[in-house]
Formats: structure tokens, C-alpha cells, sequence
């Protein structure tokens, strides 16, 4: 998940169909439905930091974590124009997930918009679960979706989608790869008002679907106990054609 130059700069006007305050509300409905109380959350593989900004606004103290710069910028950019946020609310901090080190221990972890699909490595997504399972404390949660096996080879796949903006015209161009891996091709074309013509940017990454064992697994490997998998984004159970499942798994032992 390096750079992520250009598509930071139009991450936001990508992704104007996402209603970050639902998925705020959905996420703390979830918090509230398993823990009696929470207070700090840590929103993992925050990008432009949309998801923490509404989770801060619901009154919990956020950690942010995103290993882009380019993403942070633009969140760091968002936080100047919100003066009735404290400043250190949400604390926005650059790190890799394999190598997460908070500042102390945190009630819940979420980790959205499948950002764990896009850690390609099986296992680089082990390291990061183990040091959510670190920094998650006893009776805490781990909250994240992923894109599902069925996702990438039926709706992914080989597929080309355009997006058209005010500001720019993206071509999103998918290669499926061993029916698991879609590597992601973007080209931007950005209208230079003073020259009157567009210029090309290029941005390239991939994803990886993830198997519901190995991922049940990974998370008893790391002290947390499944509570339950919902499809897509809703309250029901997943199921064969579930797109996006929403994992929920509480962590496990004595609290101090």
C-alpha cells in the first residue's frame, strides 16, 4: 500500500457514493451491540480519513493509521478546516499494519473498505493481525470487511469502470489473476484549464481475496474469537454471494 500519489488526490471525488457517516453508524452500532463501553478506536488503514472524522463526531477518540503520506495529507488538510474537533481527536500517525505500534491499548480496531484485501501478501496480513491481536485490549473488537472470493472473480474480475468528474476522468482496469489476485490499473485525465488540455496520470495496485478459513484462523491464532461475519454491510448473515462480509471477533481474556 505504498504512495498512492494520484489516487490520493482523488480519492474523495472516487469515492462521493460512500456515505461515511452510515458506515460510522453501522460500525458503532456494532461496538455497541458487543462491548457494554468503548471509547478509543483505531481506524486502520484510514486513507483520507473520512471514516475517523465521522467516528469522532460519534464521540469516540480516534487513532487513525494509514501508511500513505499522500492519504494523510489530505486527511491532515481536512483537520485544519474542522475547528470543533480537538486537535488531537482524530491522532492521525503514518505506519505500516505490520508493523502497528499505538500508544497504548485500544477498545476497538475497525479496518474498512477492504483495506486488508489490498495487504497482497498472506503473510504480511498474519503480521498485521498480530499486532491488532497486541493492541486490542481483552473484551476489545476487531472490525473489518474484506471484498470476497466471489467478489473478485464474478463482479472484479477482468473488468473495466469509468468514473467521470468535475475535476477528472478516471479508467479503472482490472486484471484477474489465479481467480484471487486483481491487479488494479487507473489512468486520471485532469483538465488543465490554463493550457487548455488534459494531462495523464497512472496509478497501479492490487488486490487479494482472502478464504473465510484463513482468516478464521488468523484471528485464533491472535486471541480474538469470532462473534460473527455479516453481508454486505447489513445485519444478516453472509452468504455464497455476499460481495463485501463484515467480520466481528472479540478479543479474548481477562480484563484489568
Amino acid at each position: 500500500m505504498h504512495g498512492y500519489g494520484s489516487f490520493a488526490k482523488y480519492y474523495d471525488q472516487l469515492t462521493q457514493n460512500i456515505s461515511y457517516g452510515e458506515r460510522a453508524a453501522y460500525f458503532d452500532a456494532i461496538i455497541k451491540q458487543n462491548m457494554d463501553s468503548a471509547s478509543v478506536v483505531a481506524d486502520l488503514a484510514c486513507g483520507t480519513g473520512s471514516l475517523s472524522f465521522e467516528l469522532a463526531d460519534l464521540g469516540y477518540d480516534v487513532v487513525g493509521v494509514e501508511l500513505s503520506e499522500d492519504m494523510l495529507s489530505v486527511a491532515m488538510q481536512k483537520k485544519m478546516e474542522r475547528p470543533d474537533l480537538p486537535f488531537t481527536n482524530p491522532l492521525f500517525v503514518c505506519q505500516d499494519l505490520c508493523e502497528l505500534e499505538l500508544y497504548s491499548p485500544v477498545d476497538a480496531a475497525v479496518c474498512a473498505l477492504d483495506s486488508i484485501n489490498h495487504i497482497t501478501e498472506p503473510e504480511s496480513v498474519r503480521k498485521m493481525f498480530r499486532k491488532v491481536g497486541e493492541y486490542v485490549r481483552p473484551g476489545g473488537l476487531f472490525v473489518f470487511d474484506v471484498n470476497t472470493e466471489y467478489k473478485h472473480r464474478q463482479v472484479l474480475g477482468n473488468e473495466t469502470f469509468v468514473y467521470d468528474t468535475d475535476e477528472v476522468y478516471c479508467v479503472w482496469q482490472n486484471t484477474l489473476e489465479d481467480g484471487l489476485l486483481v491487479t488494479i490499473d487507473l489512468d486520471f485525465f485532469v483538465y488543465d484549464e490554463e493550457n487548455d488540455c488534459y494531462y495523464r496520470e497512472s496509478e497501479s495496485f492490487a488486490e487479494r481475496a482472502y478464504s473465510h478459513d484463513f482468516l478464521c484462523a488468523l484471528l485464533a491464532e491472535n486471541g480474538f474469537e469470532l462473534v460473527t461475519v455479516y453481508g454486505d454491510d447489513s445485519f444478516d448473515p453472509a452468504g455464497e454471494t455476499t460481495q463485501r462480509a463484515i467480520y466481528v471477533a472479540k478479543k479474548t481474556g481477562k480484563e484489568n
